[in-house]
């Protein structure tokens, strides 16, 4: 077992004293960062074995909406969105990745996942659900660049071996996206 780990089972995150929360936070966090690190090294397959087989991938559209229709900002599940996948069709962007049949990653691009303001909001069983903010820095080519900046809401799950991702929810904080494609995986 990985000295990361959590150990099974665990308390919910209102009974959890300090020492313990602390514990939780430096697990999730190091668990979020190696996740990070496994796509910027083009590690598809790794990073595809954190992910649970239930996992929910979604990335809602933002609109420009005035104070009175904060709450059309972001589509509703089940509306348009930039990603709306399930395991199935991650594994399915793995394979085009990995079998160099992705036009849009040939040469591929080289990219930066960083992750910030990691908060635990909830513990209930075996699963954690944190809000964290991202910024994903991408070039590609020569010259382009792209940047995406926003927050995600995930939900770790508790396994033996460690955690896997069973949610993650992105919000982009732009509303207009420059970039000539969004094969990056976020």
């Amino acid at each position: 077992m990985d000295a990361l780990a959590p150990s099974l089972p665990t308390k919910n995150w209102s009974d959890m004293g300090l020492p313990e929360r602390a514990l939780l936070q430096y697990q999730v966090e190091q668990f979020l960062y190696a996740k990070a690190a496994l796509l910027d090294a083009r590690r598809y397959r790794d990073w595809l074995g954190l992910i649970a087989d239930d996992i929910h991938y979604w990335m809602p559209i933002r609109r420009t909406v005035t104070n009175s229709d904060l709450d059309r900002e972001f589509t509703k599940p089940g509306q348009v969105a930039y990603f709306d996948d399930d395991r199935e069709f991650l594994e399915m962007r793995v394979k085009k990745l990995e079998a160099g049949s992705a036009w849009s990653e040939d040469p591929p691009s080289r990219s930066r996942h960083f992750v910030t303001n990691i908060r635990i909001l909830d513990v209930a069983g075996d699963e954690i659900t944190i809000e964290a903010c991202f910024h994903l820095y991408r070039t590609r080519l020569e010259s382009d660049i792209d940047s995406w900046v926003g927050r995600r809401v995930d939900v770790l799950r508790r396994v033996s071996e460690g955690f896997r991702l069973a949610r993650r929810h992105l919000f982009l904080d732009q509303t207009v996206i420059q970039s000539t494609n969004m094969s990056t995986i976020f």
